[in-house]
This record gives structure tokens, C-alpha cells and sequence, in this order.
């Protein structure tokens, strides 16, 4: 699978960063707060803004059959933190096991794991970091999918991050037994960039963690973007911007592949939804995004809007009952990749809609600026633009 790669000039003055891609790639994400929606940026140390709204929604159109939800319902999951107890050192080009957790589970028994790598850097320049949660099988085999977080640490001197200096990266998985056995879920960092001179990133105790349910996830489902590799050679990412990309797009809706509905299991109480969307910005000479789609010098930055819909569909497969949440993101140039984290929580299933399906999309439109691209699944196994519905049991 590819690496992020970025190129960089130490200082402040001047700023040259070529970020091949994501490898593994991008950024943040905090806990969900019963009975709260909103989004949350990955700028910084995210903070959650309201903003959920409920009524009559349009024509969903076709969809596939949604998920059958099977098995007994389940009491309110508990979550274990385990947290890094010591500064770790990332040096460059090396990935490192931060954080792990290891669960013996059942076929088909659900997860829901969320890591947080909050790093400082050694230098004033660029540095790509990376994080990624890598659930292994007993033979030490990748299960996939591997969800990870990007972005450009953008120097020990940046006063643009909740705390001057710390970049804090969220990663988020549903992770699903492929049989019954042992699996060791793993939080990892690696760091990357072409400065000259030595340099390295550290992971901060306290600050970096990995959670992890203690029990299953009855019923949750994930969504995922389709196929969308590092440097885009095939074509098949999605861009909005100007020029030959799109004006807006419809994540998890209009790419493609069949849309997915989901099932509330017939015991929940209420309903939770989150997602993470993946934009890179498309600046001249980026190798993380088709040449076509490069439309501006380094240092444009993009404004986009973006809106987070869970539907509850009607019996004719129309929207019955929509929520939603939205936000304005600017991607900067030097961040290059950035993640911005949706959430509805504690949301109530409609009796009088006639069915417990609901179906996730996000709509994405572009404001200004850079062509951004919506990243996707890199190698067939790295998630970097998905989302997950909870069951809510009593």
C-alpha cells in the first residue's frame, strides 16, 4: 500500500510540501455526547457544534436491500481507554506501535474502535504524520479494513492547533470478526517528509489512546467511499472545485456503487450516525491528485461546505425523516489533508414512517479555491471517507 510522502523547506517564510498521497491516511475525532449532533473539524482539538435538523427530505431513489439486523439486543456498550504512558519518539519513515488492544470475539461480533495521536514535532518545518488503527488475527495477519488519519504537522512553532505545536489526529473503525478467534487492534504513527538534517515527531503521553468497546456493537453498520488510490494515475476519485471537477457531490450516494440502507435493530431505543470525510487539496504540482485537477498555485487553500444526512426512508423507499448537520471547512494548502468528523446522536426511530431503514450521505459543495479531492479506500483495505450507525439499546 502507498505512504504519504511530503516534501518540505524548514521555516516559516516558505513552505514547499509535495504529499504523494495517503498511504494510510488522515485526522480527527472526539467521543460522541448522548443526545447531541454536530460536526467537528480536524484543525485542531475538535470541538463539537450543534446544528441537527429533522423533517421531510426528497426522492432517495434506488437502493439495495438494507441490512438485516439479527441476534438479541444489547445493554449500552462500555468503552476501555488504554493510553500511551510514556513519550514515544516517531522517527522518520518508521512506523510505530503506540497503543494496542488485544479481544478474543466470536464470528461476525463488532467493535467500535477510536485512536487519538497527538504529536509534537523537532522542527519548524512541514511533517506528514500518519495514523492508523490495525487490527491483527492470531497469526499476525491484517484484518481489513484499517482506518487511518493524515495530515502535515505543520512545525514545533504553529500557534494554529488547540495547543501551539501539538497536531492531534483521530482515527475511527468498526472493526468485524471474520471468525472466532484473538485479535490485537494496534495504534500506529509513522512520520514522513523530505527535509534535510535530523528530525523526528513524539507521541504524547497521556494524549494518545486507543479505545475500545468491551462488548458488541449489535448491529452496526459502516459505509466506506469507493476505490480512490494516492496519485489518482486511474482516474477514479472524485474532485469538486472548478475546471473539470465536479461543482458538488454526494459521498456514499452518487458514486457509483450501489446504495446501502441500513436497519435499526427492532430493540433500539434510538439511533446514532458519525462520519469522517477525507479532502486533499489539489495545488500545482501535488503528486495526490490528477494533473487535470490542479488548478492553482500552493497556497489558494479551499473552502467547502459539507452536509451530514442520516434518512430514515418510508415504505416506498422515499425519505421519510431526515437529520442533519452542516459546516464549513477551509483545507489549507500546507495542512494539505484534512478530516472533518460528523456526528447525530440519540436520534428517535419513527414509528409512523413504516420501516426502521435508514441510509447515510454527505453532500459536499464546493465554496473557493483549490479543486479538492474526496478520498476513498487505498490498496482495497484503507478506509479514509466513511461512516457508522449505532443501535442505541436502553
Amino acid at each position: 500500500m502507498s505512504v504519504p510522502t511530503t516534501m518540505a523547506v524548514a521555516g516559516k517564510t516558505v513552505r514547499r510540501v509535495l504529499v504523494a498521497g495517503l498511504g494510510l491516511a488522515l485526522v480527527a475525532l472526539t467521543p460522541l455526547t448522548a443526545q447531541a449532533s454536530g460536526t467537528t473539524e480536524a484543525a485542531g482539538e475538535p470541538v463539537a457544534a450543534t446544528g441537527a435538523a429533522a423533517g421531510p427530505a426528497g426522492v432517495i431513489g434506488a437502493s439495495s436491500e438494507p441490512e438485516r439486523v439479527a441476534g438479541a439486543a444489547a445493554a449500552p456498550v462500555a468503552v476501555t481507554r488504554t493510553t500511551l504512558a510514556e513519550d514515544t519518539v516517531i522517527p522518520r519513515g518508521v512506523t510505530v506501535d503506540l497503543v494496542r488492544r488485544t479481544m478474543t470475539l466470536t464470528a461476525g461480533e463488532k467493535r467500535h474502535l477510536r485512536g487519538r495521536l497527538e504529536a509534537t514535532s523537532t522542527t519548524t518545518g512541514i511533517v506528514g504524520l500518519t495514523e492508523r488503527i490495525r487490527c491483527l488475527d492470531a497469526s499476525g495477519r491484517t484484518v481489513p479494513v484499517v482506518a487511518a488519519s493524515a495530515r502535515n504537522h505543520e512545525g514545533s512553532d504553529t500557534v494554529t492547533y488547540a495547543t501551539p505545536g501539538h497536531l492531534p489526529l483521530f482515527a475511527d473503525l468498526l472493526f468485524t470478526a471474520p471468525a472466532e478467534g484473538t485479535y490485537t487492534c494496534v495504534l500506529q504513527g509513522t512520520a514522513y517528509s523530505s527535509l534535510t538534517g535530523s528530525y523526528h515527531l513524539t507521541a504524547v503521553a497521556g494524549k494518545t489512546w486507543l479505545e475500545a468497546d468491551d462488548s458488541d456493537r449489535v448491529g452496526a453498520g459502516r459505509w466506506q467511499n469507493p476505490a480512490c488510490e494516492s496519485a489518482d494515475s486511474g482516474g477514479a476519485c472524485t474532485y469538486v472545485g472548478t475546471g473539470p471537477a465536479r461543482r458538488d457531490a454526494w459521498v456514499f450516494y452518487d458514486d457509483g456503487t450501489p446504495t446501502r440502507r441500513w436497519q435499526a435493530h427492532p430493540d433500539a431505543v434510538s439511533v446514532s450516525a458519525q462520519a469522517n470525510l477525507e479532502l486533499t487539496t489539489c495545488y500545482h504540482g501535488t503528486a495526490s491528485c490528477a494533473t487535470a485537477m490542479q488548478a492553482h498555485p500552493r497556497g489558494k487553500n479551499a473552502v467547502v461546505d459539507a452536509r451530514f444526512e442520516f434518512i430514515q426512508l418510508g415504505t416506498t423507499g422515499h425519505a421519510c425523516r431526515t437529520h442533519s448537520t452542516t459546516a464549513r471547512r477551509t483545507v489549507t494548502d500546507d495542512a494539505h489533508h484534512a478530516v472533518g468528523y460528523s456526528f447525530l446522536t440519540g436520534l428517535p426511530v419513527d414509528p409512523a414512517c413504516g420501516t426502521r431503514d435508514f441510509l447515510m450521505r454527505i453532500y459536499v459543495k464546493h465554496v473557493s479555491g483549490q479543486t479538492v479531492k474526496i478520498d476513498g479506500v487505498q490498496s482495497g483495505v484503507t478506509s479514509l471517507t466513511n461512516g457508522i450507525a449505532f443501535n442505541n439499546f436502553g
